[in-house]
C-alpha cells in the first residue's frame, strides 16, 4: 500500500544508512517514486562528491531548500556562503539531467529527473501566491545563473519550535497565530499530507506528518470520546495514549480509520493557499 518513500529531517543523505535505504527501496515493484528532501549544500559536503551521481542513477527525485532566488536573503537566513554552494549544487543537478527540458521532435517535455524548489518565507508572514512566484524564481535563477527546476512549493512557517520561541521572544506568537487562523482556508484540507502519508521515525514510531513527530504527537494516540479502546485504536495500539509502531500493523491501510491527531499549528497547513 506505500507507492512513494519520502525521505527527509535536516540532511538525510548523511545518515549511513541513507544510500542502502535508497537502493533497497528500489528493488521493491510498488515503490514508484523515492523522494530526497535536500537543503543542497550537502551536495558539496567533503565526502559527498558523488551524491549528485548516486541521485540520478537510481532516479531519486530532488526536492530542495532555496528560500529565495537572493544571496543576500538565503545568507541571512541559512548563514553565511549557503547561496553560493546551494546555487553549485543546482548546477551539479542540472549537469545531470534534473530539472532539465528535453527537446523532442519539436516539442519540449521533462527529463525523468524531477527537481523541485522549496520556499518559505523569511519572517511572520504568509507566502505570496505560488505560481506567481515559481516564474519569478523561474526567471531569476535561468537569467542569472543558468539553473532549471521543475516546480516551485511555498510552506508556511510552522509555529513550532525554534520559529515559535522565536516569535514568544518578540512577543509575536500570538499575532502569528492570529494571522493562520484568519487565514484559514478550507479548501486546502482535501489536499493536507497528513490525509494520504504517514512519517515513521527512526525507531518505526508512526506520526501523522513531519511536525507531529516534532512535537511528539503520534499517531494513533487521539481517540475520540466514546471511541476509546474499541476497534482499530485496541488492535494497533492507539488507547492509553500509546503511540503506534510499523510493528504493530501489517498494511499502512489499517491506519485509514484511526483520526489524525491535530492542535494549533495545524493552522499553519491551512492558511491561505495551503502548505502540505
Amino acid at each position: 500500500s506505500i507507492h512513494t518513500l519520502d525521505i527527509t529531517r535536516g540532511a538525510p543523505e548523511l545518515n549511513s544508512e541513507f544510500r542502502y535505504l535508497v537502493t533497497e527501496a528500489r528493488k521493491i515493484p510498488h515503490v514508484r517514486e523515492i523522494i530526497d528532501r535536500c537543503n543542497l549544500t550537502v551536495l558539496t559536503e567533503p565526502g559527498q562528491e558523488d551524491l549528485a551521481q548516486f541521485l540520478a542513477e537510481n532516479e531519486v527525485k530532488v526536492v530542495a531548500s532555496l528560500p529565495c532566488y537572493s544571496a543576500k536573503n538565503v545568507n541571512q537566513q541559512r548563514g553565511k556562503g549557503v547561496f553560493d554552494r546551494s546555487i553549485q549544487a543546482l548546477r551539479t543537478l542540472n549537469s545531470l539531467g534534473y530539472g532539465k527540458q528535453q527537446q523532442q521532435h519539436g516539442s519540449s517535455s521533462s527529463s525523468s529527473l524531477t527537481l523541485d524548489l522549496v520556499y518559505n518565507p523569511l519572517g511572520a508572514f504568509l507566502p505570496p501566491p505560488q505560481d506567481a512566484l515559481e516564474e519569478k524564481y523561474k526567471e531569476e535563477l535561468m537569467q542569472t545563473f543558468g539553473i532549471e527546476f521543475n516546480n516551485l512549493y511555498t510552506i508556511t512557517n510552522m509555529p513550532i519550535k525554534r520559529f515559535a520561541d522565536f516569535l514568544f521572544r518578540r512577543n509575536e506568537l500570538e499575532e502569528y497565530m492570529s494571522l493562520l487562523v484568519n487565514n484559514f482556508n478550507p479548501g486546502t484540507v482535501g489536499g493536507l499530507m497528513c490525509t494520504n502519508t504517514i512519517n515513521v521515525s527512526w525507531d518505526g514510531t508512526v506520526y501523522d506528518c513531519d511536525f507531529n513527530q516534532q512535537l511528539a504527537l503520534g499517531a494513533g494516540s487521539y481517540v475520540p470520546d466514546g471511541m476509546e479502546g474499541k476497534g482499530l485504536y485496541a488492535k494497533i495500539g492507539g488507547e492509553n495514549g500509546k503511540c503506534v509502531s510499523v510493528f504493530d500493523f501489517d498494511s499502512a491501510l489499517e491506519l485509514l480509520h484511526t483520526e489524525i491527531v491535530v492542535d494549533s499549528h495545524c493552522f499553519g497547513c491551512t492558511a491561505g493557499m495551503g502548505s502540505s
